[in-house]
C-alpha cells in the first residue's frame, strides 16, 4: 500500500471528508467540518475547512489520530504495535527512527480501520 493510500484510508477512519495530497506527497490536506459563528446568520453553523494533515510525518497528527480512534500503543525493545482491537493492530520495527515507526504503526492501524469501513 502506498503512503497516499494509507493516508486516504486513515483519513476515512478519522471521519475526514476528503484527502488531498500535493507536491509529490510532501504536503497533505483533509477537509473537515467545524462549528463556527457566522455573523451573516448570527448563529453557529457547521462549515467546511481544510487543514494540513499527515500522521506519517507529524507527531501531533499521529497522536490525535490514535486518540480519536482509541488506539492502544505498545512500544517494545525492537518494535511498536498500534491498534484498537485484535483485527486492527499493526506492528512496525523501530529501526533507526522510533518516532517514524510509531507514526507509521498508528497510520497503518488507522488505515486498516478505514479499509474495514463501508
Amino acid at each position: 500500500m502506498t503512503d497516499r493510500e494509507l493516508l486516504e484510508l486513515a483519513a476515512k477512519a478519522a471521519g475526514y471528508k476528503k484527502y488531498i495530497s500535493h507536491y509529490l506527497g510532501r504536503s497533505s490536506f483533509v477537509t473537515c467540518e467545524k462549528e463556527v459563528y457566522s455573523e451573516v446568520k448570527e448563529r453557529n453553523v457547521i462549515a467546511e475547512f481544510t487543514m494540513d494533515w499527515n500522521p506519517l510525518t507529524d507527531d501531533g497528527d499521529a497522536l490525535r489520530l490514535a486518540v480519536k480512534l482509541e488506539m492502544e500503543i505498545t512500544i517494545g525493545c525492537h518494535s511498536v504495535i498500534a491498534g484498537n482491537d485484535y483485527r486492527n493492530k499493526w506492528q512496525e520495527v523501530l529501526g533507526d527512527d522510533p518516532y517514524a515507526a510509531t507514526r507509521r504503526a498508528i497510520t497503518r492501524a488507522a488505515a486498516e480501520i478505514g479499509k474495514a469501513m463501508k
